[in-house]
């Protein structure tokens, strides 16, 4: 049994940003669990184009103006105003002053502003193509320096500790549920431990790889969203899943990001032919548009026309030097492909890549479970609506990370609120009678299942049928894996597989639910007219 404060379960800017609010306080004691064995793996560390900040023609009002715009209508305008107002002042705070992000400057020594899709300025401060490596380098570290945290790496959380599920007294029977922690595997040791704590916040990232193609990192298979669910957390939003529309579309780097930035600096959509088409769509933002209309666009022209994949061109569009320095990762990627991006245009497809759903939260992050915070891309603050604007999420999980640790400093310091059961209050996890060990096979097969039910039924283009046919197929599966999980000893597979079919099951029964295409859902049986945006 291990016993601390808070318990953070994800090692992200959203989940590293709480743990360093909290660390100021040298009384708090923080773990924070990973799966990863290398604590700067998470969704942060893929992330290319920028973190929103406030560039010299901005403000606040034009900010929340366009977050509400890109979110087609479902984004909440007091989630939007408090992003756009608190945001540049916590990244100078933590990014800049604790973790010592250098942001991309001119020869003048003046920040360079990036601008990306459907914002109205250029906002976008960046690091070349690597803003989200340079974050999680910046933030490791600045943690590593606070003796009141401590960073449990290779650590796969399994389920959390909720009373009255997990409690031994019967009087919890007749409690609200509250959260105390969790049980987690240790992948080196091939154990259960409990993690108890006064407050537990999950920061696990997203889910695109219930997805056959997406952009996330294969930790990104909806662990913390599956938690909470069995918890009894209520769950928002879930349909709604961003496709991003270029990803690198060639054998061997399939999933590869290519930034919303390359558009923003230039690039243009290309038919295979050679034929710019997204004027046809969106004659006022063309290459710039929402996500989720330049990604139907393409899905559209490769269904109609045949294509396997689309082509973004910049090499048309920027100096060669210039590219070579503003996407150094991209370029280095691409050319290990055998495409040099400052010659040829790039081959992309779109590619699951967000979940703007997630676990309902507050303003403070705080879930309907008493003791429980969600934090980044598992929650769902009501900020990005039907569709993210680009470059938001980062900013988010620094803003409501904060937030969170703000509140939790303070009901912390309260000490006649708290309350964390003790050894004798939750009983150990029991694996006696398991004698199978854990079939790489069997996880490999039921995992390919689920990501291509997900892509063909629950995609970009969805229907009452496709749906049905995905939830049919879902629940059949989610049999399977249960009893294979009741008898099979553990791993970080199995936990992810299990994982897996919750959350797809999750999306796509609220997918059937909602019978109105807006922004990243997209029906075509469309009971109103919100389908009418792209096709």
């Amino acid at each position: 049994m291990i016993q601390t404060e808070v318990l953070i379960i994800g090692s992200g800017i959203a989940g590293a940003t709480a743990a360093l609010r909290l660390a100021r306080n040298p009384q708090r004691r923080i773990i924070i669990i990973t799966r990863d064995p290398d604590p700067h793996e998470s969704n942060t560390r893929y992330a290319q184009g920028g973190i929103i900040g406030r560039g010299p023609d901005d403000s606040a009002e034009l900010c929340a103006t366009d977050i509400l715009r890109a979110g087609a209508g479902a984004s909440s305008p007091p989630a939007a105003r408090l992003l756009a107002e608190e945001g540049p002042g916590l990244l100078r705070e933590i990014l800049v002053e604790m973790a010592g992000i250098a942001f991309d400057r001119d020869a003048d020594g003046e920040l360079v502003w990036g601008r990306e899709a459907a914002h109205s300025r250029r906002r976008i401060l960046h690091v070349g193509d690597g803003t989200g490596r340079a974050i999680m380098v910046g933030l490791i570290a600045a943690l590593r320096r606070c003796p009141n945290v401590v960073i449990a790496a290779n650590t796969t959380a399994v389920d959390l500790i909720t009373f009255p599920h997990h409690s031994r007294d019967p009087q919890d029977t007749y409690r609200p549920i509250t959260c105390h922690g969790a049980y987690a595997f240790d992948r080196t040791g091939r154990t259960v431990h409990r993690y108890l704590a006064a407050a537990t916040v999950l920061a696990t990232g997203g889910l695109g790889r219930i997805y056959r193609n997406t952009t996330n990192p294969p930790g990104s298979r909806g662990d913390g969203l599956a938690l909470a669910h069995r918890a009894g957390a209520r769950i928002i939003n879930a349909e709604y899943i961003q496709f991003h529309p270029t990803a690198l579309a060639t054998p061997g780097a399939e999933g590869f990001l290519i930034s919303e930035a390359v558009r923003g600096e230039g690039g243009v959509l290309l038919t295979p032919e050679g034929r710019p088409f997204m004027a046809d769509y969106a004659p006022e933002w063309r290459d710039l548009a929402p996500r989720d209309v330049v990604a139907r666009a393409i899905h559209h022209e490769m269904e109609t026309h045949g294509y396997s994949h689309v082509l973004l061109d910049i090499a048309s569009h920027m100096a060669a030097d210039a590219l070579r320095e503003r996407f150094p990762n991209i370029y280095a990627t691409c050319w290990k492909a055998g495409i040099d991006i400052t010659r040829e245009p790039i081959p992309v497809v779109p590619a699951a890549h967000y979940s703007c759903g997630g676990v309902w939260v507050d303003e403070w992050g705080r879930s309907s479970i008493e003791g429980l915070y969600a934090v980044g891309e598992v929650s769902c603050t009501g900020l990005h609506g039907a569709n993210r604007l680009a470059s938001s999420s980062l900013l988010e999980g620094l803003v409501w990370g904060s937030r969170a640790a703000q509140r939790l400093e303070a009901w912390l310091g309260d000490q006649s609120t708290l309350s964390t059961p003790g050894r004798d209050d939750v009983p150990s996890w029991d694996e006696s009678g398991l004698v199978a060990d854990a079939d790489p096979a069997l996880i490999q097969g039921d995992m390919q299942t689920i990501q291509n039910i997900m892509w063909h039924y629950v995609g970009l283009v969805r229907s009452g049928d496709r749906l049905s046919r995905a939830i049919r197929e879902l629940r059949h599966l989610w049999n399977e894996i249960e009893t294979f999980y009741r008898r099979t000893r553990l791993s970080d597979g199995l936990i992810g597989l299990r994982n897996a079919v919750e959350v797809a099951l999750l999306v796509a029964q609220a997918a059937r639910h909602n019978r109105q295409s807006r922004g990243c859902h997209y029906r075509q049986d469309s009971v109103d007219e919100q389908g009418d945006r792209l096709l």
